[in-house]
C-alpha cells in the first residue's frame, strides 16, 4: 500500500473506490484541520510554481476557501473580502514595483 498520509479533495476516497481499489482514511479533527490545510497549501503552491497552470491555480483556490471555512468565514466572504481590498488597493495587473519611499 502507498502511504500518503495527507489532506484531499472531499471526492478522492469514491474516485479510488470507483476505480476498483481500497484507501484507508481518517476525518482530522478540528484541530488538525488548520496545520493540515497549511500543508496542503504549500504543497499546491508548490505544484503551481512547478507547472504554472490553471488547474493548479485552482487546486490553491480551493484550499483558501477550504482555510476561510476553517476559519469561520464562506466563499463568499472571503471574495468579498477580496473584492473589497481590490476596489480600496487594487489588483496586481500592472506590475508595479515599490522600490522606495521618501
Amino acid at each position: 500500500m502507498k502511504v500518503y498520509d495527507k489532506l484531499v479533495r472531499d471526492k478522492i476516497p469514491a474516485i479510488i473506490e470507483a476505480d476498483g481499489k481500497s484507501c484507508d482514511v481518517v476525518i482530522a479533527s478540528k484541530e488538525e484541520m488548520g496545520e493540515l490545510l497549511e500543508k496542503k497549501l504549500m504543497e499546491e503552491v508548490n505544484e503551481y510554481l512547478e507547472d504554472k497552470n490553471l488547474e493548479e491555480l485552482a487546486d490553491v483556490m480551493e484550499v483558501l476557501f477550504g482555510l476561510a471555512n476553517h476559519l469561520g468565514y464562506s466563499q463568499e466572504e472571503l471574495m468579498e473580502k477580496r473584492r473589497k481590498k481590490f476596489e480600496e488597493r487594487g489588483g496586481f495587473k500592472e506590475g508595479i514595483v515599490l522600490k522606495g519611499v521618501r
